[in-house]
């Protein structure tokens, strides 16, 4: 009896247990079952490819090409060789006082303090200083930038040449304005004619000077000596000769710059002048030098000096200029040339204008041998690098 009792326990302790481990497995299965496997992660989604920029043109061609200005606040950005302009003025090509020249070219335009510094003059000159009225060369383009053909400066609306050839008594017709060819001041490579030079453009020179805007006035080194010469004559305040500054070139025109207008953000300044008159002997020995060398080389040359100016290599881009002047040339909806688009019919016309004047002078070969043997044709003249 005692054995038939001792084997029931057995048999209900090992149910109990058999059971019991049944129930665990089952539970074990049921939160096996209730985890989900990890799912794989998804690939990413292949990058999308950017559209390719599209190439543009050279700067001078898509600010060339736009034949107006750009509808925003008036501003110079930049700096005179490289920059633009935005709200630009023209300044009408008939005045009281003064006659745009070359209108084909679209460049009468600028910042207003610019438009109002040529009409003051205009007035001034001849109201004081007996000066018939002005002839004016390039300002700007509407929207400012590199130029087609000429300038490396006058991008941000505060450059204008000035003919030295009084105008007219008349309205020029636009056929005499494209045609016409300004006065050569120069008797030879290294001074002024007298006949020509006279009193009036002292005067007329000085008066443009006179201003506190204007930073600098360009003209060719015989020019400045001879206005260190003369200044006296015209009058007893002889401190704006330090604003006139010598360059290449300015034999038939003078190139007035003014300063960035007071506040506006974005306007580089040039360093300013030094103050001192620029006629002392150094100066003068330096640029004497570098014209006699060379003169001499383009007489040897026999280098045409009417021939244009031969075509830049590594145009500026419209990359190269303050990140605003992309800004500048969309504003108003206007769509930037592509590189296999060709420049408007106005723009190739602009380019292909006549020059504004004569070259300098070239060496006859008596002059040269004069030259060549250390003889002077003329005087001294002086120097100083204006970024032009």
């Amino acid at each position: 009896m005692q054995r038939l009792l001792l084997s029931l326990i057995i048999v209900l302790l090992g149910c109990g247990l058999a059971a019991a481990q049944m129930r665990f497995q089952g539970a074990t299965r049921s939160v096996a079952e209730k985890v989900e496997p990890p799912k794989p992660k998804p690939k990413p989604a292949p990058a999308k490819k950017k559209a390719p920029t599209p190439k543009l043109p050279p700067a001078k061609e898509l600010f060339g090409s736009v034949p107006g200005p750009a509808p925003l606040e008036a501003r110079a950005i930049g700096s005179y060789s490289k920059g633009c302009l935005a709200g630009g003025l023209s300044l009408p090509i008939n005045g009281p006082d003064w006659q745009v020249m070359r209108v084909s070219r679209n460049r009468n335009w600028g910042s207003p303090e610019l438009i109002q510094y040529m009409e003051r003059l205009a007035s001034d000159a001849r109201a004081f200083d007996g000066w018939p009225g002005l002839l004016v060369g390039d300002m700007s383009q509407p929207r400012g930038g590199p130029m087609l053909t000429g300038h490396t400066s006058h991008q941000v609306g505060l450059d204008a040449d000035i003919w030295l050839t009084p105008m007219p008594d008349r309205t020029l017709t636009l056929h005499e304005r494209e045609d016409m060819t300004a006065v050569s001041m120069l008797k030879d490579p290294f001074t002024v004619d007298p006949k020509v030079f006279t009193d009036l453009h002292v005067k007329l020179i000085r008066r443009a000077a006179s201003y506190p805007q204007v930073a600098r006035i360009f003209v060719h080194p015989a020019i400045k000596k001879s206005l260190c010469v003369r200044a006296a004559d015209v009058g007893k305040d002889t401190a704006w000769l330090g604003k006139v500054r010598p360059w290449w070139n300015h034999h038939y025109h003078f190139h007035v710059r003014l300063v960035c207008p007071p506040g506006m953000a974005g306007c580089e300044n040039q360093a300013p002048v030094s103050g001192d008159s620029g006629c002392d002997g150094k100066e003068l020995d330096n640029w004497h030098d570098m014209l006699k060398k060379a003169a001499i080389w383009m007489a040897e040359q026999d280098i045409d000096p009417n021939a244009k100016p031969a075509k830049k290599k590594n145009p500026k881009q419209l990359r190269d200029l303050p990140g605003d002047c992309k800004a500048v040339l969309t504003a108003g909806d206007n769509e930037l040339l592509s590189v296999d688009d060709e420049l408007p019919p106005r723009a190739l016309q602009a380019a292909a204008s006549k020059e504004a004047g004569p070259g300098v002078p070239i060496l006859t070969q008596a002059q040269l041998q004069i030259v060549r043997n250390g003889g002077q044709l003329g005087i001294p003249l002086p120097v100083r690098n204006p970024i032009r």
